[in-house]
């Protein structure tokens, strides 16, 4: 049920400073999970922990446009009583405060010529209205066509246009985007604006149906409000409002799309705000090479035959003769990642090549392997979040599985990596960090996948012939391996993110 805001509640006085404060344990019940299906014993094991599951969403509340544009009439009408002008007169005005009535109290009351010319309200005019029909047979000034009276209409101003014209041009700025909350009359020399009783007026339904979007649209995205933001994902029409006194960073909207509530891009959580700026651009301008690289060149190291990833586990399989077991990452022996052994996180230079009359060339060389090698896992893991998340489709609705919160979190720590200075920063521990939260998701995902695709294939088989309860047997101790992974799993992560997020100024093992 969308949370009905008060006027007093859009506007939040707290700085951007307050999010530097933010306590990374109010996201950690995502981080670590495993995947499931529709089997009654595999979705018991996913249910493990479901009290941090209650506690997603805490931090702020959605709204509907509804709930949006309720609060919008309120304020605008509040104006429009205190300032003695029409209502879409007095929504022009916030608009052009941003939807600040503090603000604009204080323009209109301190210099009310100025903000009247702004938008362009006739100085003086007290009795100014939004729109007016014509009470004489006029000639419209577009089609050039004479008409009764009664059949013109203004933005309040002296140019009358027909009905069918007035229609036309509000059409075609509806079809020019939210620009269209800045129109005005269609005489050059007039400044007289475009306001919401004159499009009710004139325009075509399906005109008036989009200006009434782009206007509730422009309370949130031109508001002064820092805590208030639409869903990017997809087709959703939800907006985000942070509780009084909260801080979130990443929110997981009710449609399913998880985004930073601070930017308004996918969540990339641990890495801030400006280093997935900095990354994503430096994938655009790199990328599309780095993407034909990686996408051709991952052969198994034994026999050299093409392997294609088709789950999201990086533990690979050789298909038959070959049958090697290596990393989908780092293409290494998949025996060399068991237990405390998992670095192929960690990116190792060849400085030995860096010196010498060569050094200027494979330093550019070096440059872009590291930043391959970075780009790579961050692809790769991208990868596994849409296998998981595709998995996931049908068996939890409206949310996602805390795998796939995992996922995402380890691929923008690769981002962080990348933009850490060696020589300042601890990138070893970071590194340490990294590989011990990748090697138990890594095994959480191995368990959760094949293993438990193992049991159900043996169970198929032989399960006629086994004793009474040893199906049961088998899936509660799937159950409680899963369990125990998913525990260390959702531990490693959440050091991952404290560490990370804290600047490695507290070391935690």
């Amino acid at each position: 049920m969308a949370q009905q805001g008060k006027e007093e509640d859009c506007y939040c006085d707290a700085d951007d400073d307050d999010y530097e404060g933010y306590c990374s344990t109010e996201g950690d019940s995502e981080y670590g999970g495993g995947v499931s299906d529709d089997d009654d014993g595999d979705q018991q094991a996913m249910e493990t922990n479901d009290d941090d599951d209650k506690e997603r969403g805490e931090g702020y509340n959605f709204e509907t446009e509804d709930d949006v544009r309720r609060c919008q009439d309120e304020v605008t009408a509040r104006m429009s009583e205190l300032l003695s002008v029409p209502r879409g007169f007095a929504a022009a005005l916030l608009r052009h405060c941003r939807w600040d009535a503090e603000q604009l109290q204080n323009e209109w009351f301190s210099d009310e010529r100025r903000i009247r010319g702004a938008v362009g309200m006739a100085a003086g005019r007290g009795g100014a209205v939004p729109t007016a029909l014509n009470d004489r047979p006029l000639d419209c000034g577009i089609c050039f066509d004479r008409y009764a009276p009664g059949e013109m209409r203004s933005a309040g101003c002296p140019h009358y246009y027909c009905h069918e014209c007035w229609r036309g041009y509000i059409g075609a700025a509806v079809g020019d985007g939210p620009r269209c909350l800045l129109l005005r009359c269609p005489d050059p020399r007039c400044p007289a604006p475009v306001v919401r009783e004159l499009v009710d007026a004139a325009a075509a339904g399906a005109d008036r149906a989009r200006y009434a979007v782009f206007v509730v649209r422009s309370y949130v995205e031109e508001g002064t409000s820092k805590y208030v933001r639409w869903c990017p994902g997809p087709g959703c029409a939800l907006a985000v409002r942070s509780r009084p006194g909260s801080r979130p960073y990443e929110v997981a909207c009710a449609c399913g799309h998880v985004f930073c509530f601070r930017c308004g891009e996918d969540a990339h959580r641990p890495a801030s705000c400006d280093t997935a700026r900095a990354w994503v651009a430096k994938c655009r301008s790199d990328g599309e090479t780095s993407s034909w690289v990686l996408a051709n060149t991952k052969h198994c190291p034994r026999c050299r035959r093409a392997i294609e990833k088709n789950q999201g586990c990086n533990h690979m399989t050789c298909g038959a003769p070959c049958k090697h077991q290596f990393c989908w990452l780092c293409l290494g022996p998949w025996e060399n990642h068991a237990g405390n052994n998992y670095h192929c996180n960690r990116y190792a230079a060849d400085r030995s090549e860096f010196t010498g009359e060569k050094a200027q060339r494979w330093q550019g060389r070096a440059s872009l392997e590291r930043f391959l090698h970075y780009y790579e896992r961050w692809t790769a893991h991208a990868a596994s979040l849409a296998k998981a998340r595709q998995d996931l489709d049908g068996l939890r609705c409206g949310g996602l599985d805390r795998s796939s919160s995992a996922r995402r979190v380890l691929r923008w720590t690769y981002a962080h990596v990348y933009h850490l200075d060696p020589a300042r920063d601890n990138v070893e521990f970071c590194e340490y960090l990294q590989g011990e939260a990748e090697g138990s998701l890594e095994r959480l995902h191995d368990c959760a996948e094949q293993e438990r695709n193992q049991l159900k294939d043996y169970l198929a088989v032989y399960g006629d012939f086994c004793p009474a309860g040893y199906a049961a047997g088998k899936f509660a101790e799937f159950r409680e391996k899963l369990s125990n992974l998913n525990l260390v799993t959702r531990n490693h992560f959440s050091k991952l993110v404290e560490g990370f997020e804290s600047g490695m100024a507290e070391v935690v093992s």
